[in-house]
């Protein structure tokens, strides 16, 4: 099936299958096979989440945006850093377990580097701790994907006074992981680690794909500075 012949029904499948409670392997390959269509669909989603995402942290960044190095964290195709590029942003390194997505954001040839990391299984490179300017997970953080607890390491990865840029959906499904982050997100903060920048909810984040929603679901971008 082209791109052009599918509906809303087809992407929905391929979205949900991407959810289910099945093995990382699983979800692997059908990322790995979704790849080439990827962009495609969620456009015919509405996607807002790399849009938006991109715009709060223009909006409060202050630095050279040239030079700055940003760490991309289930970086798929690289919606994220084109959106990145059109607000001054330069330097590029990208994280994610499909090797199909990967291949298409190599294309982009806006990375600088790209590494295959199985998130939530294991922990990203020791060596990138304090490296990054601002580092981003857009689009992964839900249920069935990429866990809560992976945000630590987002602000390890992270230098003293850069910004973690996350997202998550907002939607009946996901609204049991969407507290349990927000309570890891201010525990962290009690912590010392990181100071919560500004936290922006979305009523038209995309198109509901489950079964038992119809027209748009909501999101959040939250946008925090590390200490």
């Amino acid at each position: 099936m082209s791109a052009n012949d599918k509906t809303l029904e087809d992407i929905r499948a391929t979205v949900l299958s991407c959810h289910k409670d099945s093995t990382l392997q699983d979800k692997l390959k059908v990322y790995d096979s979704w790849a080439e269509n990827y962009d495609q669909d969620l456009v015919f989603l509405d996607y807002t989440a790399p849009c938006v995402a991109a715009n709060r942290i223009s909006s409060h960044f202050s630095g050279d945006r040239e030079a700055a190095v940003v760490l991309d964290v289930a970086c798929g195709t690289g919606l994220m850093v084109r959106q990145l590029k059109s607000h001054g942003f330069g330097h590029f390194v990208g994280v994610d377990g499909s090797k199909g997505m990967m291949d298409v954001a190599r294309k982009t040839e806006l990375y600088q580097e790209l590494k295959q990391c199985m998130l939530g299984e294991e922990p990203l490179p020791v060596q990138w701790a304090g490296s990054f300017d601002v580092t981003v997970i857009v689009g992964a953080l839900s249920v069935g994907q990429v866990p809560v607890s992976v945000v630590r390491d987002l602000c390890k990865s992270t230098k003293p006074g850069g910004f973690v840029c996350m997202t998550t959906r907002g939607n009946q499904d996901n609204l049991d992981f969407k507290a349990d982050l927000e309570r890891e997100l201010k525990q962290m903060e009690g912590e010392g680690l990181w100071c919560c920048v500004e936290i922006t909810e979305v009523e038209k984040w995309e198109k509901a794909v489950s079964e038992t929603e119809e027209g748009y679901i909501p999101g959040a971008v939250y946008l925090y500075k590390k200490l």
